[in-house]
């Protein structure tokens, strides 16, 4: 396994690469490490790519709500090829390198992704709010225009914020330990192998989890508790079934994303362990992506039927 060389006279503000460990303490399982990551990669692509293309070619679902599931499964497809790349990479060669530049592109592509994801779940709890709430006003309120600015607001707010925090973070002196443990550049193992005191980039960290998560998942509570009152309020057991089954799919992944995010990032460094944080961020960097496809496809009627009609035409 080959590893960077760095003497013991170097000093913080000479080191120029990192090693990510990443899953080298199971050495016997490398090969089916690369095996099952390169599976997941690959459904990734594939669930959401579909997502992508039968939501631009079915004129039934040329609607607000696919139109922001066609940009979710989008960021889904960016945000996986942040990390699983270099994950097989890194199995495959057994070169664990990782120049410093490239950690933090890597870190700095991650955490706008990742508040783009954050602030597009929070945009579809909005349109399911307008559509259940005020149903008549929902041509209205999500015209295409806006439709349009709330997207790309979304995918455009977290970059001057995760590029300043990026560049902030990697800006610190590291000590004599170079080794990344997890199997990406995230900022709870960096900011482990920091020198000196870190707490005002922990609670920087902290704040930014405050306003690019926090706030958006209380936005989504806030919208589902309106959205659950008034299917309550629907006179028929029909009606509110057909109203919850739109908001269930994408309620379960903003839980999913949301929990373990949350608890990876609003937790104190001390309290961080290898482990765990590898665990937790399987969880929102791979297996939501991977879920993704076949929650909203297989709890979705009207991607069922268009899934239907295009077999049938083929």
């Amino acid at each position: 396994m080959e590893y960077a060389e760095i003497s013991a006279e170097d000093n913080a503000s000479t080191v120029r690469q990192f090693v990510l460990l990443g899953f080298s303490d199971l050495p016997n399982l490398q090969g089916f490490l690369f095996g099952m990551f390169s599976i997941v990669y690959l459904i990734i692509l594939i669930g959401n790519s579909f997502i992508i293309v039968i939501t631009r070619i079915d004129p039934a679902l040329q609607k607000p709500m696919y139109f922001f599931l066609a940009n979710f499964s989008s960021l889904e497809i960016c945000y996986v090829s942040v990390t699983l790349p270099r994950i097989l990479y890194n199995i495959g060669t057994q070169n664990r390198n990782i120049s410093k530049l490239a950690c933090a592109t890597q870190t700095c592509f991650f955490l706008m992704l990742g508040a783009t994801e954050c602030f597009l779940l929070a945009v579809m709890s909005y349109d399911r709010y307008v559509a259940i709430c005020n149903p008549l006003h929902y041509p209205l309120v999500m015209n295409p225009t806006k439709c349009t600015q709330l997207a790309a607001g979304s995918w455009l707010g977290g970059i001057p914020v995760q590029i300043g925090q990026t560049c902030q973070i990697f800006s610190l002196h590291f000590c004599s330990s170079y080794q990344i443990n997890h199997f990406f550049c995230d900022l709870p193992p960096i900011l482990k192998l920091a020198c000196g005191d870190t707490s005002i980039n922990e609670l920087s960290v902290f704040l930014v989890a405050i306003l690019f998560a926090a706030v958006p998942f209380m936005l989504i509570l806030a919208s589902y508790t309106k959205i659950i009152a008034t299917i309550l309020r629907l006179p028929t057991a029909t009606g509110r079934a057909k109203a919850f089954s739109t908001c269930s799919s994408h309620l379960l992944v903003v839980f999913l994303f949301f929990g373990s995010a949350t608890v990876t990032y609003l937790r104190p460094k001390s309290t961080h362990s290898p482990g765990t944080d590898k665990l937790l961020s399987l969880l929102y960097t791979i297996v939501t992506p991977m879920f993704n496809p076949l929650i909203y496809s297989l709890r979705n009627k009207d991607v069922i039927a268009a899934l239907r009609k295009l077999l049938l035409r083929k």
